[in-house]
């Protein structure tokens, strides 16, 4: 269990606030919206209503406690720029901040934040692989170059062995694990049949993928 300092409780931060809850995390939400505030409540350890550019409000907060600092700022550049600064010069341990544009991350990472997301750009492109091809369920991109697909056991692959199969040696493709009526298993061996009705979670290169699986 970690505990976190939301700044920021539009849609993305409520929605983070709410996934938090459900991992566990203890979470301090802040926004200067009363009714935002209100909203997460139920969601959160504690809440305050605030302005986060105000190096007084934020001292009060007591940054250093916090494991990590997430700024879902979205619609104040300027806002969001500020807080990120102030934390790291109050001392925080780890701020992660919302961009829009690539120039609005590099601000961001030059002036307090260690790290960036993309919500908009990572969900657009998501949208764009996910929807683009019949037979990707899901997908997570873990670099420029590599990634986790979920896809159907192609037909022939059916009732054949992981090892029969062997993509690691013909593609340097790993099946992570095969997921059944909804049920993930991750103990995945060589001597494990496919059946057709099952998904895979595959990890390799994007482009290795995309060659194996004709997407």
């Amino acid at each position: 269990m970690k505990s976190i300092l939301l700044i920021g409780l539009g849609r993305f931060g409520k929605h983070i606030a709410l996934h938090l809850n459900q991992l566990g995390h203890q979470v301090m939400a802040v926004d200067h919206a009363e009714e935002r505030v209100n909203d997460v409540l139920p969601f959160v350890t504690n809440a305050q209503i605030g302005d986060s550019t105000n190096t007084d409000f934020l001292a009060s907060l007591g940054i250093r406690n916090y494991d990590v600092c997430i700024v879902a700022i979205g619609n104040d550049f300027q806002s969001s720029l500020e807080t990120s600064s102030l934390l790291k010069e109050l001392g925080a341990k780890l701020v992660v901040s919302r961009a829009a544009r690539d120039v609005q991350a590099k601000f961001l990472l030059r002036n307090g934040a260690d790290e960036v997301v993309y919500p908009e750009k990572q969900l657009a492109k998501w949208t764009a692989i996910r929807y683009s091809a019949d037979h990707i369920l899901d997908y997570i991109e873990l670099d420029n170059e590599h990634a986790i697909f979920e896809i159907p056991v192609p037909k022939d692959w059916a009732g054949q062995t992981i090892g029969q199969i062997d993509i690691r040696k013909k593609y340097g493709i790993n099946i992570m694990g095969i997921k059944k009526d909804g049920k993930l298993e991750l103990a995945v061996s060589p001597d494990m049949m496919l059946e057709a009705q099952n998904t895979m979670l595959v990890l390799g290169r994007s482009k290795d993928i995309q060659k194996c699986f004709r997407i």
